[in-house]
């Protein structure tokens, strides 16, 4: 389904896009150093199966962190959250997402939440298959299925890009894998996780998916109950606590729905039982979260009345 571009969002970009030039791009990733950070466009598909949107909604990006949802919500589907919990807590941390602190001090030592870089790492080597590539194949198979677009793949640069540099993320691996969280082959695990990242779609293919996750598991455009009640009540739970990193409290606040973020300028918001956003714009805040899409939606609130609380 093809977006309708419309006014008022267009105003609300023009005027959110004012503050892009106080954000940077991610540039600890090479591939994502490269995106223009005055870029920003927003779709919000509606649970009755129409979509509006202002802006290139048809830009691809990678999902980066929005990707931990996804691979979340295929983990409760699969294995069931009885045993996803074993392995990953259920709270939120005032740490940085990639911060290794918690592992150490917290008892036992499994990551507090899904959605900080421990969390997701260990969720995704939950992920089934006999090979990375067949995990990797899973999710994707997956996200199309959420997306309803079977073009949906990956981005080999920043894939290999993440690989490469991705430190940080093999020594929470090595870590977690001292104590039995992560019981598989580090480097594959690695392996299925920066592609993960790179998994690229656009703002509509994001709003879809966002919009799954306001109808409690179902899909706007076939029907198809794709997620249980259950798991998307989950990761709308996560999305609320811990998934605009360290400003989730304010973004709670201000805005007031289940929203993900990503390094890349993707933002997924779902209004319950009304209409899931994709947004991106790669320049982000000091916290990692785009910052026109975040006075985008700060100005959506507003007009639309969104916040759940």
């Amino acid at each position: 389904m093809a977006c309708r571009d419309n006014e008022e969002l267009q105003r609300f970009v023009e005027e959110a896009k004012k503050v892009a030039k106080d954000g940077k791009v991610a540039s600890y990733i090479p591939a994502l150093a490269k995106a223009d950070q005055t870029d920003l466009s927003v779709a919000v598909y509606h649970v009755s199966n129409t979509c509006h949107s202002a802006g290139d909604v048809d830009k691809r990006f990678t999902l980066q962190s929005i990707s931990k949802v996804l691979a979340l919500a295929l983990v409760l589907s699969e294995e069931g959250p009885k045993k996803v919990f074993q392995f990953v807590g259920q709270e939120p941390t005032g740490d940085p997402f990639n911060s290794m602190i918690k592992l150490e001090t917290a008892s036992p030592n499994k990551p507090l939440n899904p959605m900080i870089n421990a969390g997701a790492l260990a969720v995704t080597s939950l992920i089934r298959g006999a090979t990375p590539q067949d995990q990797l194949n899973r999710l994707l198979g997956f996200i199309r299925e959420l997306a309803n677009d079977k073009s949906i793949t990956y981005c080999k640069e920043t894939a290999a890009s993440e690989f490469e540099t991705s430190m940080i993320n093999r020594a929470m691996c090595y870590y977690m894998k001292q104590y039995h969280i992560i019981r598989g082959n580090v480097e594959e695990v690695m392996d299925v996780y920066t592609k993960q990242c790179a998994i690229m779609m656009n703002s509509l293919d994001l709003a879809k998916i966002a919009c799954v996750f306001s109808l409690d598991g179902r899909h706007p455009e076939t029907g198809q109950q794709i997620l249980s009640k259950d798991v998307a009540r989950i990761c709308k739970t996560f999305m609320v606590t811990c998934g605009m990193y360290n400003a989730s409290g304010e973004f709670a606040i201000n805005i007031g729905i289940p929203a993900k973020s990503g390094v890349s300028g993707g933002i997924m918001g779902a209004a319950p039982y009304d209409f899931g956003i994709g947004i991106f714009g790669p320049a982000l805040d000091e916290k990692g979260n785009s910052i026109a899409g975040i006075k985008l939606l700060e100005l959506m609130s507003e007009k639309y009345e969104m916040s759940i609380f």
